[in-house]
């Protein structure tokens, strides 16, 4: 398996598949790069070199006490795409990885990026507050950190239901997939999943926005239970400079 050790100390596992223009993706939480394969196979087969890394805490990365916010998972990206020496790459970001590419940019600039994707993206921002009354209330987080607490495995067992929209009527969401989630979720350490619900829902994307200067694509269900579209994706496509904006019906994108 393939590593990078961040500075302070953490590992860090990635794919790397095919050869061309570099692509990297971010995924969502609390699950890791195999998230990515369908879309990692299809383009490797496409001719495009294609990264996909386990956020710290997740999947096969390091589980490390620190750095469980958006500044260290966009620190980790970085490094990771200067190891790697990237250059001219898509940003793709799903979810929560959709604040670790805006967060990035927000960071270190576009030098090395060429377009971005922000795929049912948390930002601008999920948190409600006087100037986002649009976003949820502490309160939703709040239950998400108690069930997780409680009884993480029952908890990502019902989180795939939304995740996927299974709990809609004629949803066809097979078993397999619903397992594959919960399984992904498990590799996640607790307190890693747990400090991760606050990154996700409380950092502040705007910032980050108003310094894309790249062609960006926004794509968002309209039926998204977990990020709605309205005080997410709606925003941000008039935030960025030059989106192409877009959205499906149905389930969450990704």
């Amino acid at each position: 398996m393939a590593f990078i050790t961040t500075k302070d100390g953490t590992d860090i596992y990635y794919k790397d598949w095919g050869s061309g223009p570099a692509v990297t993706f971010s995924h969502g939480w609390p699950l890791n790069a195999d998230a990515w394969d369908g879309q990692l196979l299809f383009l490797a087969q496409s001719g495009f070199r294609v990264v996909a890394h386990d956020r710290r805490g997740h999947g096969r990365s390091g589980q490390s006490s620190d750095g469980n916010d958006m500044n260290g998972y966009a620190a980790d990206l970085a490094a990771l795409i200067e190891a790697l020496d990237l250059n001219n790459v898509t940003l793709v970001g799903h979810s929560t990885g959709g604040g670790e590419v805006a967060r990035y940019i927000g960071r270190y600039g576009t030098g090395r990026v060429a377009k971005a994707v922000l795929m049912s993206a948390v930002p601008p921002i999920m948190l409600q507050s006087p100037d986002n009354p649009e976003g949820l209330p502490m309160q939703v987080f709040d239950q998400m950190r108690a069930q997780l607490f409680a009884d993480r495995s029952q908890f990502y067992q019902d989180l795939a239901q939304m995740f996927y929209g299974a709990n809609r009527p004629g949803a066809k969401v097979s078993k397999g997939i619903l397992d594959q989630f919960w399984l992904w979720s498990m590799q996640s350490g607790e307190k890693n999943a747990y400090d991760s619900i606050k990154a996700f829902s409380e950092t502040d994307f705007r910032d980050d926005l108003a310094k894309f200067d790249i062609p960006t694509l926004v794509m968002h269900g309209e039926d998204d239970q977990i990020v709605p579209v309205k005080d997410s994706a709606h925003k941000t496509a008039q935030m960025v400079a030059g989106p192409r904006r877009s959205t499906t019906q149905g389930r969450r994108t990704g």
